[in-house]
């Protein structure tokens, strides 16, 4: 089995199907995020941190923000770069972000969080806000109360980012004190392309050998066949997005 950091650093070699299988990011979870620094006849500075190929960072241009992206794997910054032009990019983590000090009215990770270490993270992210700014953490997580989509997982196995929520949510680290949190269920219909695209962006998957990837694919098929994504076909993937928020002292 793969280790954490090398799951990780997986999805560059899945930057297409990351790009076509992962969901957006819905308008109001984002706005909620940046309520706290959200002025009127101002425009928020915001980077996108393991920003990906840009799902939300075009959230975050579509809301009126002015955004930066920062990720560590250059083939989804690439992804990125086309999915979303003009917008500035960077190679650089959470832990160490290639950003002057208190320059930021906020910093959001969008399934990004359960990847970093919380206490370097949090002090980093800290020193790239001015003081009143935000940290936004959002996740989108299929909705398992329905029972094809908890087959799914059954199959796929439950990420970390699941796993993290599941157990009590993410923890941040000083400066930052408790979270503050909402959630917004929805529904994304998607093809059996798409649903293809998502499994095969998940990193337990990219990194499994050829032989678990076989047998996942194969019961995945007889699921897609069962719930009718077939050819054009779409389904509703229910999806609950869970986003949290702190405010810099």
């Amino acid at each position: 089995m793969a280790t954490r950091e090398e799951m990780s650093r997986s999805f560059g070699s899945a930057a297409t199907a990351y790009e076509a299988g992962r969901p957006e990011y819905p308008d109001a979870a984002v706005e909620w995020m940046l309520e706290p620094v959200a002025a009127a006849g101002a425009q928020v500075r915001v980077a996108d941190v393991g920003a990906g190929t840009g799902k939300l960072t075009r959230a975050l241009v579509t809301v009126g923000a002015a955004a930066v992206a920062v990720e560590p794997d250059a083939a989804m910054l690439e992804a990125l770069r086309q999915a979303v032009p003009g917008v500035p990019t960077f190679l650089g983590t959470a832990e160490r972000l290639p950003l002057p000090d208190a320059g930021l009215d906020a910093v959001v990770l969008g399934q990004a969080w359960h990847w970093v270490e919380p206490a370097a993270a949090s002090s980093e992210v800290a020193r790239v806000l001015r003081p009143g700014g935000v940290l936004g953490l959002v996740w989108n997580v299929r909705d398992e109360r329905v029972d094809w989509v908890a087959e799914l997982t059954g199959i796929m196995h439950g990420s970390a980012a699941e796993v993290m929520i599941a157990s009590g949510g993410p923890h941040v680290d000083a400066p930052f004190s408790e979270l503050e949190t909402r959630t917004w269920d929805w529904v994304r219909p998607m093809t059996r392309a798409q649903l293809w695209d998502m499994v095969h962006s998940r990193s337990y998957i990219i990194t499994a050998d050829e032989a678990e990837r076989a047998r996942m694919d194969r019961e995945l098929e007889g699921v897609f066949d069962r719930i009718g994504a077939v050819g054009d076909a779409t389904v509703d993937l229910p999806y609950v997005t869970h986003a949290y928020r702190a405010v810099r002292p």
